[in-house]
This record gives structure tokens, C-alpha cells and sequence, in this order.
């Protein structure tokens, strides 16, 4: 069956064919979900709530552009929803805020992307969200104030405390494994 024909069998309620859309996406989404999510378990909620808006909005989807974006914004806006109402962004002067930027070595052939995704979800929620948006997914920062509901300069300032975590993290990892090896 064409992604076509399952989608507007899905539109029509096909259970069969909601099962199989669920089959052919949940693992790239649940991917999205657990860069959204504080664990596994936050992510497998958050997927199961982000199938339920999908099949609920399914009818809306007009067969332009990607669908599989489609169901990645829905998916990443059910996964920030948790956090909108929760209070976690601070809020700050923009004219405050300074673009830095936080450079790390290229030479990073001793930091596992395992290492690296695990201090990417231990980030606080407000680092982490601006963060794989900004970095991971490639939202504007006036893009990022809208979904989360924050300023401008809040979003810059929670990517620029992010990035400033993240490089400590690696040099302290780093300066681990050098000290280990002498």
C-alpha cells in the first residue's frame, strides 16, 4: 500500500491502517520524542499522546509538503506541550543577552555520541528544549520564542547557557579520560 493510500485510509479511521502509519514512523518519532523528553518513559508518553493528535488531526493534512514533517511537528509540539505550562523558562532582558557562541575542539574523536546524547538529555528541560531546537532541529530563535512561549532573548540565552553546560561537560570528560591515560 502507497504512503498515500494509507494516509486517507487513516482519514476514514482504518484501524488496520493506523496501526501500520504507527509501525511505518514510531521509531524515527520516538527518536524526537526522546530528545524532548527527561527519560524513556517521558518519550514513550509523549509518542503515544503524539499518535493520538495525529490520528485525531490526520484529515488536515493536505498531502502538500513532507509528511513525515508533519508528523514531526506535531510530534515535537505534543513533546513541548509538557513544558509550557510547567513554568520552566526564565524569563530575562534581551538587551542583556549576547550571541555567543561556544566552541568545542574538532578534535573530538574520544567523545561517543552516547556520551554526547546523554549530557544533551541531562540538560535542565529550558536548556535542552531551545537547544535541540535550535541546534538539532534548526528553528529560528523567533521560531523557538513562539512554540515555547518565551522572548526572544530567553531563547538565546537558555542556547548560549546550553552550549556553555555541553562544552563543560566534554572538557571535564576529556580532562577525565587524558588524566586516565597517564
Amino acid at each position: 500500500m502507497s504512503l498515500e493510500q494509507l494516509i486517507h485510509k487513516c482519514k476514514i479511521n482504518d484501524t488496520k491502517a493506523q496501526s501500520e502509519l504507527y509501525m511505518l514512523f514510531s521509531s524515527k518519532l520516538f527518536s524526537t520524542c526522546l530528545k524532548y523528553s527527561k527519560n524513556y518513559a517521558e518519550a514513550e508518553d509523549n509518542l503515544q499522546d503524539a499518535f493520538i493528535t495525529i490520528f485525531k488531526k490526520i484529515a488536515q493534512y493536505k498531502n502538500k509538503g513532507s509528511f513525515e514533517g508533519w508528523l514531526k511537528r506535531i510530534t515535537i509540539n505534543t513533546a513541548l506541550q509538557r513544558y509550557r505550562s510547567q513554568g520552566v523558562f526564565e524569563i530575562i532582558n534581551e538587551e542583556a543577552i549576547e550571541d555567543e557562541t561556544v566552541s568545542i575542539e574538532d578534535n573530538d574523536d574520544d567523545v561517543s555520541i552516547d556520551f554526547l546524547l546523554k549530557i544533551i538529555q541531562n540538560l535542565p528541560d529550558r536548556y535542552r528544549l531551545v537547544f535541540n531546537l535550535y541546534v538539532l532541529d534548526g528553528y529560528s530563535h523567533s521560531d523557538i520564542a513562539e512554540l515555547l512561549k518565551i522572548n526572544l532573548g530567553t531563547s538565546k540565552s537558555n542556547l548560549a547557557r546550553a552550549r556553555q553546560i555541553l562544552k563543560n561537560k566534554i572538557l571535564e570528560y576529556k580532562t577525565g579520560l587524558h588524566s586516565q591515560s597517564l
